[in-house]
């Protein structure tokens, strides 16, 4: 008769709970190479020249990435922040052109770029929280 096995696997189990999907560790490294691209100052437009990258969701086949930005200068308007989204639009081959080589991945993916108007809806919340403080004070003060 063939011997027993034990119930565990005959094999260690690695703990990868803790371990960044590739997905992750690929958009790391394309936000690193998209921020050296603007501080380098290959893209022309002077538009995109305070550009940061806040956030890059890659899918899973890393076939599509979605790009969130931000700009540095301060008072930006809506034109400003659609100047740089098309900047960025029109750039998108030129961009993939330069990263495709420093990635090395089999396909290199389409990019989307998307505002990130996270800080933007933190800072009406931040207000709106304020007028809330303001007039349970003023309230206080009738009383």
């Amino acid at each position: 008769m063939g011997a027993k096995r034990s119930g565990s696997g005959g094999g260690k189990r690695v703990d990868r709970s803790n371990k960044p999907s590739r997905a992750q560790r690929v958009s790391g490294r394309l936000q690193a190479e998209l921020m050296e691209l603007v501080l380098r100052g290959a893209l022309r437009d002077p538009g995109l020249a305070d550009a940061y990258f806040t956030q890059i969701q890659l899918s899973d086949d890393l076939r599509h990435a979605r790009i969130y930005f931000r700009l540095t200068r301060p008072n930006l308007g809506a034109k400003d922040r659609e100047h740089a989204l098309t900047a960025l639009e029109r750039a998108s081959g030129f961009l993939r052109k330069e990263l495709g080589p420093k990635l090395q991945l089999q396909y290199m993916p389409e990019l989307k770029f998307f505002w990130d108007d996270g800080l933007d809806r933190a800072a009406r919340v931040d207000s709106l929280l304020a007028e809330i403080h303001r007039d349970d004070s003023n309230d206080e003060g009738e009383s």
